[in-house]
């Protein structure tokens, strides 16, 4: 892998390498609790000189080491005397993204790999650490049948699917009292599968063009291009540079979306001329998807709890062309009574643990605490409690969440059928039969709901249309 240290045009800052940037991303997400994909395009935009190599390594390097660090840290204590936790965070995240590479990138020359770990351990001040560095990466090298971690076919302890998966230990128990050992292994290689996924999903505004005629464009922009059978307004892309480079994403004729989010917008069941209400919209995905559905009539007020969280809305609206959408800044937490009784659907995709987005944020399960699953339950009630009000007589409520999480989930779907008298609707008329068919889907379709599980083309996600056919009561929240 080629690493430009040339300067930059007009400055006197050297570039910094590949490896020293990847690092600097993983410290801070790894100790500082920042956020991965966030960290990375507002890296790409400072080291505007990076070439498409480059980025592409930086990528997968940083989120690969982040995504299986649980699983480095289970090889590399196999190897070293002193405890991963027990290393200076410096020393113990070049050993994670350099043990990564040797065990995950092909290509690369096992020698670079150790050379440029020791070289940036002392260029960052730890010359007495750099033999320690070096001795551990050339023990795994010699002894490579040591490397190996549990098989998560066959794995039945906590433990043993924690390494197997890079998952703590918390959540496999977590999840294993949810679902049992058979779905929970599904989950955990459903994850893996999506974050080693190499293909970006995108919705077709087809309000603006059709399906088969932005898959020709796309394929004329040298693009990569598949289609799914689980949503007929989808297309998976790979094989492009930068997205803001394609014609068809410019020119608002495509949204990235994962397809999970895509099916969300697709069972609300939205119709020309309604009013839409999206309390948590940001960055705008299903407002966008309303919007397009709508064909210019009707109007989607798009809220969010920010300016910033707004602006992103925003943006992807001037993008697309949309002039049926209103962006204001509202807290979901607090009741809007200009609002009561007056939309025909409200889209409520409440904050959550974001247990089913792991691949693509692996962050979330390093960050995340037990309690926190609790809170956010109730701050989801909270939320309904006022989305509940917006909606008319005979009106459509859409409740999802893009976690795997019951106690935020299916609980609080029983809660809103309980303590508010929405009435579930049947959406399978609304689903694919190929998404029908995947699991328990059609089962839990009919009686107005879907778990999707992590997989190489979706998220984990939940999925519950409930119509209200009685005023509802304020239920003290």
């Amino acid at each position: 892998m080629a690493v430009n240290e040339k300067k930059q045009t007009g400055g006197t800052e050297s570039r910094k390498a590949d490896r020293e940037i990847a690092l600097d991303i993983i410290m801070d997400v790894m100790e500082r609790g920042e956020f991965s994909h966030i960290l990375l395009r507002k890296t790409f935009e400072h080291h505007g000189y990076l070439e498409k190599s480059s980025r592409k390594f930086i990528t997968r390097l940083t989120e690969g080491t982040i995504e299986k660090a649980i699983t480095l840290d289970y090889i590399l204590n196999r190897y070293s005397k002193i405890r991963v936790d027990k290393m200076k965070p410096l020393i113990r995240n070049i050993l994670r993204m350099s043990l990564y590479q040797l065990k995950y990138m092909s290509g690369i020359p096992e020698s670079a790999v150790c050379n440029e770990a020791v070289k940036i351990t002392r260029k960052r001040g730890f010359q007495n650490l750099s033999g320690f560095v070096n001795g551990v990466l050339r023990n795994i090298l010699r002894t490579p049948e040591q490397a190996v971690i549990p098989d998560g076919e066959s794995e039945t302890s906590v433990s043993g699917l924690s390494a197997a998966y890079s998952m703590p230990e918390w959540l496999v128990i977590h999840f294993l009292d949810s679902y049992g050992m058979d779905i929970t292994r599904n989950i955990l290689k459903g994850i893996l599968e999506a974050a080693e996924d190499t293909w970006t999903t995108v919705r077709v505004n087809t309000s603006k063009i059709g399906l088969e005629q932005a898959e020709k464009l796309l394929i004329q922009e040298g693009v990569e291009v598949q289609r799914t059978l689980l949503t007929r307004d989808a297309l998976r892309i790979r094989g492009y540079d930068m997205l803001d480079k394609l014609l068809v994403f410019r020119q608002g004729m495509i949204q990235v979306q994962n397809l999970s989010s895509i099916l969300a917008g697709q069972t609300a069941g939205v119709r020309p001329g309604n009013l839409c209400i999206d309390v948590c919209a940001a960055p705008g995905g299903k407002t966008l998807h309303l919007a397009d559905l709508l064909r210019g009539t009707g109007s989607v007020i798009s809220r969010d709890i920010s300016e910033k969280k707004c602006s992103l809305i925003r943006e992807n609206m001037k993008r697309a062309g949309f002039r049926n959408i209103k962006v204001q800044v509202w807290n979901a937490l607090n009741f809007d009574e200009s609002a009561a009784e007056s939309a025909d659907l409200v889209i409520a995709d409440v904050p959550c643990s974001g247990l089913g987005v792991m691949a693509e944020k692996p962050d979330i399960k390093y960050r995340l605490r037990p309690e926190q699953l609790q809170e956010l339950a109730e701050l989801s009630q909270k939320i309904l409690n006022h989305a509940v009000k917006y909606i008319r007589n005979g009106g459509i409520l859409l409740f999802s969440t893009c976690t795997l999480n019951p106690r935020e989930n299916t609980e609080i779907r029983q809660w809103l059928i309980k303590e508010h008298g929405l009435v579930p609707e049947d959406i399978r008329p609304m689903l694919s039969e190929e998404l029908l068919c995947m699991g328990n889907n059609r089962m839990t379709a009919a009686d107005g709901y879907l778990q999707l599980l992590p997989s190489a083309e979706m998220d984990g996600f939940f999925i519950s249309r409930f119509r209200k056919t009685e005023k509802v009561q304020n239920n003290g929240y």
